[in-house]
């Protein structure tokens, strides 16, 4: 039996994406209001900060990996143009919908599909720029999901990975204590379900490091690889650029 982490817990591999899916079921009609509350609204600012990195240019074709409700597919669409395509997919149908919905409310209309990023169903150097935001930490296999997004990104192509991270010494103990102990309570009196949230916390802490993601990218196809640590490692924003 091949087993893997969810949080904390030792399962069975073959059924973490299940059990990330129910997470994101439960917690997808709630999903910004819970981030504004969780990060303060700082999740905004990481975002926009990714965008500016990404630097779309019209014409541009972009694939959004775990993108959940839309909000980078939406930047990236207005950036790429009516030249450009960006595709907004997640592998939580209950995520996409939400997502799909907040485009259209907002007059976007993007192709949008459900796929693994471990198995993506799209063709060789394809894209000039992947993306994925809060999303890599939850898949199971994270060297096949960069060896996925390194295929069909173009030769000198761009990978964006913003995700949580190692927070600065200093603030350790405070984060571990608002993680474990305010994070569970606002899950559940915002979205009925503490345990969700806490195993978010926990993925977190079982998600490889700033330094350890970037060796994870430089072996999975990206032959250079910058990180930007944003609100004292909290999150961190990893560059890569496609071996050529």
């Amino acid at each position: 039996m091949t087993t893997t982490h969810f949080g904390y817990e030792t399962i069975e591999e073959q059924d973490k994406a299940r059990r990330v899916r129910g997470v994101f079921d439960s917690v997808a009609t709630r999903y910004d209001l819970m981030n504004d509350l969780m990060s303060l609204g700082m999740h905004r600012l990481w975002k926009r900060y990714a965008v500016l990195v990404a630097n779309v240019q019209p014409g541009w074709q972009v694939l959004d990996i775990a993108g959940g409700t839309g909000d980078l597919a939406l930047a990236f669409a207005k950036q790429a143009g009516p030249t450009g395509t960006v595709v907004h997919t997640d592998i939580n149908e209950a995520m996409l919908r939400t997502g799909r919905d907040r485009l259209i409310d907002a007059g976007v209309i993007l192709p949008t599909t459900v796929c693994d990023a471990e198995r993506l169903p799209f063709a060789a150097a394809r894209f000039d720029l992947v993306s994925v935001a809060f999303g890599l930490r939850n898949m199971t296999h994270k060297d096949a999901a960069l060896r996925e997004m390194a295929r069909v990104l173009k030769p000198g192509g761009k990978l964006l990975v913003l995700e949580f991270s190692e927070v600065a010494p200093p603030l350790k103990r405070a984060y571990d204590l608002y993680s474990f102990g305010v994070l569970p309570r606002l899950g559940r009196w915002v979205a009925g379900d503490a345990d969700s949230y806490r195993y978010l916390a926990e993925s977190i802490r079982m998600h490889p490091n700033q330094q350890a993601l970037k060796g994870l990218m430089q072996h999975n196809g990206f032959a250079h690889v910058d990180v930007h640590n944003l609100t004292a490692g909290v999150v961190a924003l990893h560059v890569g650029i496609k071996c050529a």
